[in-house]
């Protein structure tokens, strides 16, 4: 499959000032950004940078990012499903995982998450793929927004539903395993019924214990 990338761009304006939202952005210029220190929901700043100029550099790998300047505040990225997760069982070419976003909490209720996530789909490509994304409360910032899992979850899933991720059911153990967490996916318009079906297949891969 070829994966084809058209970079977007759009001006956001915020209270906190102008932010650029663009993507997908080439590894070269993802690595000539600054990475805000604050970006520190899955790893170390400096190590997360490193980890998203990877990403860029795959095939299938996207990156769009929100920045002030030429400091990153913000970023949503897609790569192929981990080898050790059940969504890459299917080896499905065009099934992607949107597997992490974030936004420093300064310009957070801000509409820059939506944004992240708008611009992504302005790629007439995403139409070739299944997009999912998987939704485990003990990766939401509860803390610092001071919501509850039930609340944190309506903010996701209004942000998911941005870039026409629509919730799923599964039986996927991890998802399965708390109420809060969930699974979404935006199915594009030049999807086969057959991926359709493995897709389906892979939600459900406990349904013949019973």
């Amino acid at each position: 499959m070829e994966h084809k990338k058209i970079y977007n761009a759009k001006e956001l304006k915020t209270p906190h000032g102008r932010l650029i939202i663009e993507g997908p952005i080439s590894p070269e210029k993802l690595a000539n950004y600054e990475f805000h220190e604050d970006l520190v929901a899955f790893r170390p700043p400096a190590q997360q940078h490193k980890a998203l100029v990877e990403i860029a550099g795959l095939p299938e790998g996207r990156i769009i990012v929100a920045r002030s300047g030429h400091m990153i505040v913000g970023y949503v990225t897609y790569l192929y499903p981990d080898p050790l997760e059940r969504w890459s069982e299917g080896k499905m070419e065009d099934l992607i995982e949107l597997g992490a976003i974030e936004v420093i909490p300064e310009f957070r209720g801000s509409a820059v998450g939506k944004n992240l996530l708008m611009v992504s789909m302005m790629d007439d490509a995403m139409e070739d793929y299944i997009i999912i994304t998987t939704e485990y409360y003990w990766h939401w910032d509860l803390k610092g927004t001071g919501l509850n899992v039930w609340e944190y979850r309506k903010v996701m899933e209004k942000m998911m539903n941005a870039g026409g991720l629509v919730w799923y059911a599964t039986d996927d153990p991890e998802i399965s395993s708390h109420p809060a967490n969930c699974l979404m996916a935006r199915i594009g318009k030049r999807i086969q019924p057959e991926s359709v079906q493995k897709f389906d297949q892979l939600r459900f891969m406990n349904r013949f214990m019973y």
